[in-house]
């Protein structure tokens, strides 16, 4: 990576000058770097000199210059330093030679080679998909994508809570609640059902124990209800599979809970949480007879919140299991610190499946675990990582990442489109299942759909609905992950700005002006001669495509995939620049050869973002 090779350089100047001026005169430092907006003032620059000034007893000014003459005197990196300079207060500006640089192979640092699982999607299987879960599965996905890009190896597994109050209470609605309407897929019908039954709980509270009743039948894992429930929940999630790989998301594996419960795995992991003091059975108050995970003494007083104690709880004083308590064995299993193992079978073609009977596969066995599960979950996935630390499994803890985003709520025009009473003024709208209320993937999808096909003029290129599953793929990835999104319709079907549809028409269009000159860009693939100066386009061009591998492995280190999106918007952005200022196949031939050699290499770049970000590579919108 570029800025890899600079930092490199610029540290082991630093390391000379402190040493030149004596060893003992300052601390190890942090270099870091920052690309400046202003060319002018360097492709790199660093405020080092001045993090040294009060330890070095020298001016910022003239330390940076000591610092910049070092790295002049050790050379210029195989060329790919043209040269070094000073700005005031303390600036060190360094400026990259284009030429060298679009010949020399850039390289990620060589990838660890560990097994990472990362649990996405997880949604209960008891109704259809909503947008807010739609979000998790594609922040999941670029993950996926993000770190296999970066030499992991990920093992994907989507976690079906088949034992849950959501799907007990869907059970409980098709037992007990008659529902007529039009409905084409069984998650829809189970949707309205779900409403319906919550609706029935508020008009005869006694009706709230068919919940109890029905999760101990489901648990219990035998007779009708047992059976009525196995076959909602898989029907559901066979709906929820394919309606994500509309979207280019898929799994390896499907962990179902009740496997957890059947094959023992809780039972192992309630072993060895006996041996620990933290475990324990509480004789009084309101959890008495619950089994808890005690907290340190120190821990703060929010943790003493009603949601905070029911996170706390592994077995409920009725002999119910937690989702805690499953979540708990489920990732001792993930690092391979359990004496259990699923069997497998295949659930679809290339999609495997949890089971009591199956082969023996190598799911499983993880070096790093990454969930990704919205911000209210934060208390539970603090609980599952104590229960690693106090059965001494520190390391296994510390790799283990809560990717943890905002919800999805509606703004108060999509709201009142949904005949929710906006009346109060509120900037947004919850979404709730029980109420009936939120956006279904689906529909979202045909509307969207909708607006891409009565907009566009040329339809001879992908169809409206992979356009659309493609927009709303990049409206849910764009956002910083701990930022609520206020679902808005209109602002959703926008096709213009930083839009998924924009970085497409972007790429399309440079395959284009590449397809007029398909004769000279068969010879491009090596850098021609640069001009003696760089057109200012052509250079904030280079300048961002020299950043693609640093905010690639930037945001495999972080695990946000947002970045990789501000970086594609950037890019497109740039190009389009670049494409009215500068003309591509107008000119000298040194000049066309060259803007089609930086048309290319954009391509390129942008199709391995959209790859990343798992959008279409168009050739034509």
């Amino acid at each position: 990576m570029l800025s890899q090779l600079i930092t490199s350089h610029l540290e082991q100047s630093v390391h000379n000058v402190i040493n030149t001026l004596g060893p003992d005169s300052a601390e190890p430092v942090t270099v870091s770097l920052e690309q400046p907006a202003n060319a002018d003032f360097g492709d790199y620059s660093s405020s080092i000199a001045m993090q040294l000034a009060k330890k070095l007893r020298k001016a910022p000014m003239a330390i940076a210059g000591l610092i910049a003459a070092e790295m002049q005197q050790m050379g210029a990196v195989g060329g790919i330093l043209q040269r070094t300079g000073i700005a005031a207060p303390g600036f060190i500006n360094i400026y990259i030679n284009w030429q060298v640089w679009a010949a020399h192979s850039f390289e990620l640092p060589p990838g660890s080679g560990e097994k990472v699982i990362i649990e996405h999607t997880s949604v209960n299987p008891n109704k259809s998909m909503h947008i807010g879960h739609l979000r998790n599965s594609c922040i999941g996905d670029a993950l996926v994508r993000i770190l296999r890009k970066t030499g992991y190896s990920v093992e994907v597994h989507n976690y079906v809570d088949d034992l849950g109050n959501q799907l007990a209470d869907t059970v409980a609605g098709l037992l007990h609640v008659p529902l007529a309407g039009e409905h084409t897929r069984f998650g829809d019908y189970c949707w309205d059902i779900y409403a319906a039954i919550n609706k029935e709980y508020v008009q005869q509270p006694d009706m709230v124990h068919k919940r109890t009743e029905i999760l101990h039948e489901l648990e219990g894992g035998h007779g009708n209800t047992a059976w009525l429930g196995n076959l909602v929940a898989e029907r559901i999630v066979r709906e929820h599979v394919e309606e994500m790989k509309s979207f280019g998301i898929a799994y390896d594996l499907l962990v179902w809970e009740s496997n957890i419960l059947k094959e023992g795995f809780w039972s192992s992991a309630c072993s060895l949480l006996e041996q620990t003091a933290v475990f324990i059975q509480e004789p009084e108050g309101k959890l008495a007879g619950c089994w808890v995970l005690k907290q340190p003494a120190a821990e703060g007083a929010e943790s003493d919140a009603e949601d905070h104690q029911k996170d706390k709880v592994l077995v409920r004083s009725n002999g119910i299991l937690t989702y805690t308590a499953k979540d708990i064995a489920y990732h001792l299993w993930k690092f391979g610190l359990l004496d259990k193992e699923f069997a497998y079978s295949e659930f679809s073609t290339g999609l495997w499946t949890t089971g009591l009977t199956g082969a023996q596969l190598p799911f499983g066995k993880a070096d790093r675990v990454v969930n990704v599960i919205d911000c209210r979950q934060e208390y539970p996935q603090a609980m599952v990582k104590q229960a690693l630390e106090v059965l001494g499994f520190t390391a296994q803890a510390e790799k283990l990442h809560h990717v943890s985003y905002g919800v999805v709520s509606l703004s108060p025009a999509s709201a009142a489109e949904l005949g929710i009473d906006t009346s109060d003024g509120k900037s947004s709208y919850a979404m709730s299942g029980r109420q009936g209320i939120g956006v279904k993937v689906t529909d979202l999808v045909q509307l969207m759909e909708n607006t891409i096909e009565a907009t566009r003029s040329d339809k001879t290129g992908l169809s409206s609905r992979l356009i659309a599953t493609a927009a709303i793929r990049y409206y849910l990835l764009r956002f910083n992950l701990g930022t609520e999104i206020v679902f808005d319709f209109k602002q959703a079907t926008e096709i213009s700005g930083n839009t998924g549809v924009y970085l497409m028409y972007t790429y399309a269009r440079a395959g284009s002006v590449l397809g007029k000159a398909a004769d000279t860009v068969a010879k491009a693939d090596a850098p021609p001669q640069f001009p003696a100066q760089l057109d200012r386009a052509e250079l904030a061009l280079l300048r961002q495509l020299s950043t693609w591998q640093d905010t690639l492995y930037s945001a495999s280190l972080e695990l946000t995939p947002n970045v990789i999106c501000n970086f594609a918007h950037t890019l497109a952005s740039l190009f389009n620049n670049f494409y009215s200022a500068c003309p591509i196949l107008k000119g000298e031939a040194a000049s066309i050869r060259f803007r089609l050699w930086l048309t290319l290499r954009f391509r390129n770049t942008l199709g391995e973002v959209l790859e990343v970000l798992g959008l279409p590579k168009p050739e034509r919108m």
